[in-house]
């Protein structure tokens, strides 16, 4: 049974920082409880296992904590691939574009839509509760991740990592592993409300823009190009509003 507690005094949020959050999520939660009731309903009869996937991750100045998420990969499935490819981003200049982005045969139909969506990451509100994460933040990291970050990168950690942030809308896919290294930073360097405000905004339309690239890549794959361009106009138009 999941419980919810509170980090210790020395690891608390910034008052104004936690009541956004607690304030944010109970507004949320009409809405966003039946669409975790029905996204566990789909992973049931999508795959075999359970439907969260608890994973360690770094959090505020290098503490682990148990991170939350709903299942999108099979059973089992082997992380060398992901661990090569992370040592790719790290070493060269190359996008941060995700291991599934190229067809992960890891990951099950209803969870590469997850994935594209961000709903996979809906499960860390509890995190968010417990005051190990935060709404906005540096994305929290996997402790093989951690252990390949430089001296000077860890000062990212000096805050608490997030379900989206300054570098998830700023391009994510299409930055490098260091320009996302300087958004955490920068990001964590000038906390404020009024930023914590603008990046919640912003993600929205970001979110809604990688769930239509999903579908085209799809659309492209079965040979559709005309629907393809309808929905690359569409996403433009909103992630511009």
């Amino acid at each position: 049974m999941l419980s919810i507690r509170t980090c210790p005094k020395e690891d608390s949020l910034p008052l104004w920082k936690r009541v956004l959050d607690v304030f944010c999520i109970f507004v949320a939660v009409p809405a966003v409880a039946p669409l975790m009731l029905m996204i566990c309903g789909v992973i049931r009869l999508c795959s075999a296992g359970p439907v969260l996937f608890r994973q360690e991750r770094i959090g505020l100045k290098g503490k682990p904590f148990v991170c939350l998420k709903f299942r999108t990969m099979h059973v089992q499935a082997e992380t060398e691939s992901h661990e090569a490819h992370l040592d790719k981003l790290i070493n060269s200049s190359v996008p941060m574009k995700k291991l599934d982005a190229d067809g992960d045969t890891r990951v099950f139909t209803f969870g590469r839509l997850l994935r594209a969506s961000g709903l996979d990451e809906l499960p860390q509100l509890i995190n968010v509760l417990r005051g190990e994460m935060s709404l906005v933040g540096p994305r929290p990291c996997i402790r093989y991740e951690y252990e390949r970050f430089k001296p000077e990168h860890r000062e990212r950690f000096n805050t608490v990592p997030g379900l989206t942030g300054l570098w998830q809308v700023s391009g994510k896919n299409r930055t490098t592993f260091q320009e996302m290294i300087d958004l955490d930073i920068a990001y964590t360097r000038q906390l404020s409300l009024r930023r914590d405000v603008e990046i919640l905004c912003r993600t929205f339309p970001v979110v809604f823009e990688q769930t239509i690239e999903l579908t085209q890549r799809k659309m492209a794959r079965n040979g559709n190009p005309a629907k393809m361009l309808r929905n690359q106009d569409r996403a433009k138009s909103v992630a511009s509003l």
